[in-house]
């Protein structure tokens, strides 16, 4: 009965928001994980919660003009989608990339809700951003796009209200300028925006927060195998604030790092991203190229154009990048060479096909609504320490982060085995986000 259901919320979900496969495929891999739960507990369908969750309470979308360095006028379209707050103010990330469209954010957005629900701390469900593109734009164009920007976003955020961070296209330097304009157009300093500089309100870890809780939460998870990163080789995807927080870990745990990759292929470095190669990443980012060829020319390392690094031999793999960077046959790549964990870094990173793959095989595979959920929960602790107008150390942050993603892991696993699929961290995951949610939202009405 349940997964006739089931299949009826997907199918509408797919004739109501035409044109938005991220955002089905991710209502699609979370529905599918909730049979059990609908068969236990009626009353969530009686109420419609899952009917509900997969509408979001609220779609901001708004024009974007800004003048250039050539003083010409540019357009550009400007969204956010405030999903859930039933446990919290709106929080989730600001993405600028031309990539980004209304299906991709609404995806991600839902996606929160439920990561943000499996930190335990009272955080709702939103995202955000525009298709403007920062890279090979000056500095002051990017101010002058992200002033334009937060006039328009100003209207429908606050500290208690939508609390927006960094994402993709997103980092120091458009936080600081989104913050100046939000400041002077409400004459306020609050803690309205995440990944703000450690000068005026930001938090220690946060650049390295989501790889750093990632590689603790692939260690809870080899720790079920009796294993740990000591001596194994990984693969790592992307070259951003994800990777490089997931290379730097992984080498502390004695992980031996050889792949980072871009748009234009990737970098085999079978000696080990360590020391001042994970130095360079940061270099590499702030090129604004968005390429990692120069790393093999710095290092003398191998490049491999137009390709991902799903192909080489390695022990656990962690894939930072983008959403659906691991398709089936790269999934089928990894079980073949011995490949014991993958743990999401990215949001989304592997089809439904090569999640298929991974689930049959069974090997130790999480979701990254709860590995990459370190990020948001360094945000959350951001959000702290600004309400008591104070900051905590480096080792304090890390503390908070390590606590938390044991947690998750702890959450997620029991979840699972309670509802008859031990092992099964996308049903833990997906079940424990979503009963939170939920009971919220049982306990406050329609609404």
């Amino acid at each position: 009965m349940s997964n006739e259901y089931i299949r009826r919320i997907i199918t509408d979900v797919k004739a109501k928001n035409p044109a938005e496969p991220e955002f089905h495929q991710a209502v699609e891999e979370v529905a599918e994980s909730l049979s059990p739960v609908f068969d236990k507990h009626p009353e969530y369908k009686d109420a419609k919660i899952m009917e509900r969750m997969v509408e979001p309470e609220r779609v901001i979308l708004f024009r974007v003009p800004w003048i250039d360095d050539q003083g010409k006028i540019q357009v550009n379209r400007g969204y956010r989608i405030q999903m859930s707050s039933a446990i919290g103010p709106y929080k989730g990330g600001l993405r600028f990339h031309p990539s980004v469209n209304l299906g991709i954010l609404k995806f991600l957005a839902f996606e929160q809700v439920y990561k943000n629900s499996l930190t335990t701390l009272p955080m709702g469900g939103g995202k955000g951003g525009s298709d403007f593109d920062p890279k090979g734009k000056s500095d002051n164009e990017v101010m002058r796009f992200c002033q334009s920007f937060m006039t328009e976003l100003s209207r429908y955020i606050g500290p208690d209200t939508d609390v927006p961070a960094g994402d993709i296209g997103v980092g120091g330097r458009e936080i600081g300028f989104l913050f100046g304009q939000y400041k002077r157009l409400r004459s306020e300093f609050t803690g309205v925006l995440t990944g703000k500089g450690l000068n005026w309100g930001g938090s220690l870890i946060r650049p390295e927060a989501t790889g750093f809780g990632l590689v603790y939460f692939a260690q809870e998870m080899l720790k079920t195998k009796g294993q740990s990163f000591d001596g194994k080789t990984v693969a790592v995807s992307g070259f951003g604030n994800v990777a490089w927080g997931a290379v730097i870990k992984a080498t502390d745990l004695g992980g031996k790092v050889v792949t980072i990759s871009g748009p234009d292929g990737y970098i085999y470095d079978k000696d080990g991203i360590k020391g001042e190669k994970i130095n360079y990443l940061l270099k590499l980012r702030a090129s604004n190229r968005d390429i990692v060829e120069p790393y093999a020319k710095e290092f003398g390392a191998q490049f491999v154009p137009g390709k991902k690094p799903w192909q080489q031999k390695v022990d656990i793999a962690l894939p930072c990048a983008t959403q659906n960077e691991l398709d089936e046959n790269d999934a089928k790549e990894l079980v073949k060479n011995g490949c014991l964990c993958v743990a999401e870094g990215a949001n989304m990173p592997t089809t439904l096909n090569g999640y298929k793959v991974f689930r049959e095989s069974k090997i130790l595979y999480a979701p990254g609504k709860a590995a990459n959920a370190g990020g948001v929960a360094t945000s959350g602790l951001e959000m702290s320490q600004n309400s008591m107008r104070m900051g905590w150390s480096r080792e304090e942050v890390d503390q908070h982060l390590h606590r938390i993603m044991v947690r998750i892991h702890e959450n997620c696993v029991t979840t699972a085995a309670r509802f008859g699929t031990p092992g099964n961290y996308v049903n833990g995951a997906n079940i424990a986000g979503f009963l939170k949610v939920a009971d919220a939202m049982m306990d406050q009405g329609v609404v």
